[in-house]
């Protein structure tokens, strides 16, 4: 359980997938203007992580390791990814349309958001069973997630501020991210 519980926390913290392996930095930009839409986008990332790290977990170890296809492995993920995507968009569709509308562009965008086929891909690479499957996805949503908060509160206050003319939007959000990444490496020397 120890384990677990350090994986989980070192994920979100020290691992994690925004600030210290840069992966998923579209969605992390695009869709952290509002702390709702990140919420929001954050709680479909994190269940499409996991029907797809789940997934992957099964097709690889009771299709493409006893067929000894293990190389097809990234197109399969891919595939498992893109179809999950769709599931969740017209989910999200019939019980709230409302997110929807809000998310708009944004759902697709999980589709081509790398962090979730690295994660299917790491769990495997790190032989991770299905426990630790789960604990290490959630972490990664989990991660993910609260990098999304961090930067829509921060983009919210930078709304307010006085913030000259060629750093507005993007350029500002680029070194506030670097600037929460280097905070982030702190808790490096934790786990």
């Amino acid at each position: 359980m120890k384990e677990l519980i350090l994986l989980l926390l070192a994920t979100i913290f020290v691992n994690n997938f925004v600030f210290a392996k840069f992966l998923g930095l579209c969605p992390y930009i695009g869709v952290s203007r509002k702390i709702s839409d990140a919420i929001g986008m954050g709680l479909a990332v994190i269940f499409v992580l996991l029907i797809a790290a789940i997934s992957s977990f099964f097709i690889h170890h009771f299709i493409l390791a006893p067929l000894h296809i293990e190389y097809l492995q990234t197109i399969v993920f891919i595939l498992v990814i893109a179809t999950l995507v769709q599931f969740v968009e017209m989910v999200i569709l019939k019980t709230s349309p409302v997110l929807y509308k809000a998310l708009g562009i944004y759902i697709p965008l999980i589709t081509t958001n790398c962090m979730i086929l690295a994660v299917a891909i790491l769990n495997i690479r790190e032989s991770h069973d299905l426990l630790k499957t789960v604990t290490f996805t959630v972490g990664a949503g989990l991660g993910f997630m609260l990098a999304l908060i961090l930067m829509s509160s921060v983009r919210e206050k930078l709304d307010l501020a006085d913030v000259p003319k060629p750093l507005k939007n993007e350029p500002i959000s680029f070194i506030v991210a670097g600037l929460i990444a280097i905070a982030f490496m702190g808790f490096s020397g934790m786990m």
